[in-house]
């Protein structure tokens, strides 16, 4: 029989996987409202594409998969309803059929100056001072890196 101490590693809570799996459920519901702020059909992976364009506009499809970490059979059916919905603009490239270039909407550009109040209202919710957020992040990102470098 194994060993209690053992059996512990077996425990809901003390699976890094669980913890970070209920963590991001729980900011995405602090999201949801803030974002209906915004615009009331906005959704947070749409909001995640917003954001990789706010910080550089005009990427590739191809780019974009790689900054969000998706594939194209995840992001290009995301992609086709934001276009729908008027928050950015697909475009093939002329020397090449395959490449689609991704540019955001003058009504995409306009949510960026709106969209200031969020990162606040995270730091608020989460009831902790923005250094020791921003240290977490990076810690996140370093793990996330890690686990991407043993998966591949």
């Amino acid at each position: 029989m194994s060993n209690i101490n053992e059996l512990k590693f077996l425990q809901l809570d003390s699976q890094l996987c669980f913890a970070l799996y209920s963590t991001s459920r729980a900011l995405t519901k602090i999201y949801q409202p803030l974002l209906k702020k915004l615009s009331s059909a906005l959704t947070y992976p749409q909001y995640l594409v917003l954001l990789a364009l706010w910080e550089k506009d005009k990427q590739t499809v191809g780019e974009l998969c790689e900054m969000l970490l998706l594939d194209t059979g995840t992001l290009t059916p995301l992609l086709k309803r934001m276009e729908a919905a008027g928050w950015l603009l697909r475009q093939r490239s002329d020397a090449d059929e395959r490449i689609v270039k991704v540019s955001l909407s003058k009504k995409a550009q306009r949510l960026q100056a709106k969209a200031l109040c969020i990162p606040p209202c995270i730091i608020e919710a989460s009831c902790s001072p923005h250094a020791e957020l921003m240290a977490l992040t990076r810690r996140i990102q370093i793990l996330r890196e890690q686990l991407l470098a043993q998966s591949a």
